[in-house]
């Protein structure tokens, strides 16, 4: 398996990182590559909880997200499967003095392999994976952002 990892501080406690984390509701705004939330099944965001949304036309398709693991103010563990990866997505949130340490693992199985497939993982896949997933981070600090504006406003 191959494993990405990004890792951002933002203003703010980690009840408030959470809580906008948790609000599917919100994820079309800064999950990279999510058109929509197609359904939310289960206790979300506890063990056992289905997630299932839809990418845009040239994303990923439809992609099942199930909970593996989650501990209040600490983190979700999911099982994450589209068309072309099997997958397990980590995030966790810090405290760190008056931010939030968020930080968000990937790792991924590509499900098609042939005998360049390490290679073009190593050259392009990995980079690509690291983009989406710093690309959501800076996107959702932005929300959290905009969120403690509007409860302070």
């Amino acid at each position: 398996m191959s494993t990405v990892t990004v890792t951002q501080t933002f203003p703010g406690s980690v009840h408030e990182a959470e809580s906008r984390w948790y609000d599917t509701g919100s994820w079309s705004k800064w999950v990279d590559g999510l058109a929509r939330v197609a359904s939310v099944s289960g206790d979300w965001p506890g063990r056992g909880a289905t997630v299932v949304w839809e990418s845009g036309p040239a994303g990923r398709g439809r992609v099942t997200e199930i909970v593996a693991a989650f501990e209040p103010l600490g983190g979700q563990t999911n099982d994450v499967q589209d068309d072309s990866i099997d997958a397990r997505q980590s995030v966790t949130f810090t405290p760190q003095d008056d931010s939030v340490e968020v930080q968000l693992t990937l790792e991924y199985r590509i499900r098609k392999r042939n005998l360049f497939t390490p290679l073009v993982d190593l050259l392009f896949i990995r980079r690509a994976m690291a983009l989406s997933l710093r690309s959501t981070l800076e996107r959702f600090g932005a929300e959290l952002a905009a969120a403690r504006r509007a409860a302070s406003g």
